[in-house]
């Protein structure tokens, strides 16, 4: 019972840092997927703002920048040499959509054509858009799956009309059932519907277009870095800007926001480490204490061992070896209890145990076994035989 409870802190202590553990990577994981899922990988996107806010962000400068225009993205896709697609993005408005009995609130999106080259837009059932439909602004629609389902009910909804703030369009295409996504802007994923760029400028965009350029290369690693500088030369040629002229665009890659999640795992991994560190300081006490009144109740046998020629090292080794094991079951129970909440099903975050987080656990159970037990296992070594065996 003194045992089972002294390992209790040593349990909640590995309990605590791997769970944060466990929950940090998960959500890495979870976020970076999202940002592949929305910007692809290795992908070049062009803007009048920048990801990133940085401390000071002048928010002024960058309100007073231009737009980026249709006929801009035409000129680029027709000159740019290291691109293997080139789209132009708007969207992200709250819209009314219905199909005349059912209506709901969706998430309002555009693309041109290669849009799906650049980044995945997994269409469950039906097709994406044809090139023709992108060129000429046609009233097609790519619906989500929740869409689908809140007008449909079940039935068939391709190649029927729905209506988007009041004007009709076809619906070629269901998205896949995505569920929750921690970076999406404006609802969840499956509730969003795209449209080709074109008919989006036409009937939404109105004078307040708010467009991306996207733009992926031919090799994503080798050639990445060439395309920007050449996006960056074409359109400071076509914005006339001067060699020493702020550039009045921005330039978004992924590695930029990844660095950005980076920095802010790595505070949150420390700051659940330090927490967890005080539980795993009062379990080392409490296997401290364990192997001192060991020590005391044993010391006659200590005597007989050393009397029959045990070396200082083996009775070292012997005691430090117990608080190892003892840190160790406490360890494997707390990673236990980790385990059984990675059982739990969840729909945004879904969690999982992995080796190196299970490793982590087992290390630092050994590491607390050990700077608990060096102490008492020192001080056995260290009793002298004839005073041992006469110890009561």
């Amino acid at each position: 019972m003194r045992t089972t409870l002294s390992l209790l802190g040593v349990s909640v202590g590995i309990f605590a840092i791997v769970a944060v553990f466990t929950a940090v990577d998960s959500l890495n994981k979870k976020i970076r997927d999202d940002i592949d899922s929305f910007a692809g990988t290795g992908v070049i996107y062009v803007g009048k703002w920048p990801w990133i806010m940085s401390n000071n962000y002048p928010w002024w400068k960058y309100l007073n920048r231009p737009e980026m225009k249709y006929s801009e993205f035409k000129y680029l896709k027709e000159n740019l040499t290291k691109a293997s697609a080139v789209a132009i993005i708007d969207g992200g408005r709250t819209i009314n959509v219905s199909n005349g009995s059912s209506s709901m609130t969706v998430n309002l999106n555009s693309a041109s054509y290669d849009y799906n080259q650049i980044t995945s837009i997994p269409v469950f059932t039906g097709r994406y858009f044809l090139p023709i439909e992108s060129e000429n602004g046609l009233n097609v629609v790519i619906i989500g799956a929740k869409v689908a389902e809140n007008l449909f009910n079940g039935l068939p909804a391709i190649g029927n009309t729905i209506q988007l703030n009041g004007i009709k369009f076809q619906v070629i295409g269901i998205l896949e059932r995505k569920g929750e996504d921690g970076l999406s802007m404006g609802g969840s994923p499956d509730e969003k519907v795209f449209i080709p760029y074109t008919t989006f400028a036409k009937s939404f965009q109105k004078f307040q277009p708010s467009a991306d350029f996207g733009f992926k290369a031919f090799d994503n690693d080798s050639h990445q870095e060439e395309l920007e500088a050449e996006i960056i030369g074409l359109l400071r040629s076509l914005r006339s800007l001067k060699p020493k002229e702020e550039a009045n665009f921005s330039i978004n890659r992924l590695d930029g926001m990844n660095q950005f999640f980076d920095s802010i795992f790595t505070t949150l991994n420390l700051a659940g480490a330090l927490i967890a560190g005080f539980s795993l300081l009062v379990g080392g006490f409490g296997i401290a204490n364990i192997m001192f009144v060991s020590v005391k109740e044993r010391t006659n046998i200590i005597g007989i061992q050393k009397s029959l020629g045990a070396k200082n090292y083996f009775i070292l080794f012997q005691f430090l070896f117990e608080a190892v094991f003892l840190s160790l079951i406490g360890g494997v129970v707390g990673l236990f209890l980790v385990f059984m909440i990675t059982l739990i099903p969840q729909e945004f975050l879904p969690m999982s145990l992995s080796i190196a987080n299970m490793a982590k656990g087992l290390v630092i159970s050994s590491i607390i076994g050990v700077l608990s037990g060096i102490i008492p296992a020192w001080f056995a070594a260290k009793l002298d035989p004839v005073i041992a065996i006469r110890a009561k």
